[in-house]
This record gives structure tokens, C-alpha cells and sequence, in this order.
């Protein structure tokens, strides 16, 4: 099935969002503790596989955006294949990292084999993911490719968060809608798709809605 790509960022689009995201010092903090974390399971997957990750196992980045987890990934040994739904970020990703990238939609199905990947890194990905059928579809595509990890991130139901949000639509800040979902939804969410939750782990407890999890296939898989 062919990929539904978006036309959403032009080349010049890329570079300005990727100029601009991460420039004020709340979104810094956000970035660094996202690398953070990641950096973390990262080194637990290498451990969990007897250095497969740093002898330079595959990892599916999806979705890339513009390559801003390249030097992470790429310091942890990892080969990356690039992956995002918008052709001018996939093509940037492959720019940053200086590895190959693809235009593909998780929700549609991915153009890998099974366990092509050691595993499969996806940030700011599902909690743009309003139905939980499609949220399930993309776990279960990710247990598909990956032959062991993975590690992705969500939104958990935050009060805090929630309000912010409210009083941003009040002020017509306009922000992007997303789902928030509770941690029994997330954990059933991964087990049907055949994953177990290793880690857990918030951004900014209490501050932030945004967690990192560590799956692992189950054994039955």
C-alpha cells in the first residue's frame, strides 16, 4: 500500500521549524530531558542485547522529522533508517544523520520485513493519534518490524496540562489538538499490539503530560 505523504512542509518550511522549535528555554528543557531518557533506554537495549546496539544495530527512527534525534541515536552505535510521513523532513533526517530515509505512514502499514530493526524509536508520535484503533494499528506495526525494543512516547492524562492547554485556546494561542490518555489505555494499547512496558518514565512529573516508554516484545511474540 502505497504511503500517504504529506505536503505540509516545504524545504524552506523544514529549515524554519527547525530553526525555531527548540530555540526558547522551556522547549530546551524539553528536548534535553527527551535525549536524556532516551539516552538512557538506549543503554539499556545495548545492555539487554549484549552490544548489539552500539556494534551498530538497525534502528527505525519514525518519525524523524528533521533529524533531530540523529546525533543521539547515532552516538549510541545505532544505523538508522529514517522515517516520516513528510517527504521534506525525511529528506532533511537523511541530511542531518547521513543515512537513508523514507516517506512512510505506520498507520497504513510500514516497508520492512519482520524484525528488520533491533528496534524502533518513535518520539511525538501517538499522542497526535486520536483513535485508539489506529494508536493500537501503529504499536502492532512496531512490534512487526522491530525484532526486540522499542522505545515511544505519550501523553498521560494531566490536569496541569490540560489547563495550560485550555487557557492557550483562550488566549487563541491555537494549539495543536492532542490526545491525552491514561496509563491502564497506554499499557492495553501495548500489550495487544504484543509489547511489554518496561519503563515508564515522565518528562516533568506533575509539570508535563508527556511520558517515554521502554517496551519489549512479549515472549509470545
Amino acid at each position: 500500500m502505497c504511503p500517504r505523504i504529506s505536503s505540509s512542509f516545504t524545504r524552506e518550511g523544514v529549515r524554519e521549524y527547525e530553526r525555531r522549535r527548540y530555540r526558547g528555554l522551556d522547549q530546551r528543557l524539553v528536548h534535553a530531558r527527551e535525549s536524556r531518557l532516551s539516552r538512557k533506554f538506549l543503554t539499556t537495549i545495548d545492555k539487554e542485547a549484549g552490544g548489539q546496539l552500539a556494534a551498530g544495530g538497525l534502528i527505525l527512527d519514525l518519525p524523524s522529522g528533521y533529524g533531530r534525534f540523529s546525533s543521539l541515536l547515532g552516538a549510541a552505535g545505532g544505523r538508522v533508517m529514517n522515517s516520516d510521513l513528510s517527504f521534506e523532513m525525511a529528506l532533511r533526517a537523511a541530511e542531518t544523520s547521513g543515512r537513508p530515509a523514507i516517506v512512510a505512514d505506520a498507520k497504513r502499514g510500514l516497508p520492512f520485513r519482520a524484525g528488520a530493526f533491533l528496534a524502533v524509536f518513535s518520539l511525538r508520535l501517538l499522542h497526535h493519534i486520536h483513535d485508539p484503533a489506529e494508536r493500537r494499528a501503529i504499536l502492532a506495526e512496531f512490534n512487526r518490524v522491530s525484532s526486540s525494543w522499542a522505545v515511544v512516547s505519550y501523553y498521560r492524562t494531566n490536569a496541569l496540562h490540560k489547563a495550560q492547554r485550555s487557557l492557550r485556546r483562550l488566549l487563541r494561542k491555537n494549539p495543536r489538538k492532542i490526545r491525552l490518555i491514561d496509563e491502564a489505555e497506554f499499557r492495553d494499547a501495548a500489550s495487544s499490539a504484543g509489547w511489554d512496558v518496561v519503563r515508564d518514565a515522565p518528562l516533568f512529573r506533575g509539570l508535563h503530560a508527556a511520558r517515554i516508554a521502554l517496551l519489549r516484545k512479549s515472549p509470545a511474540r
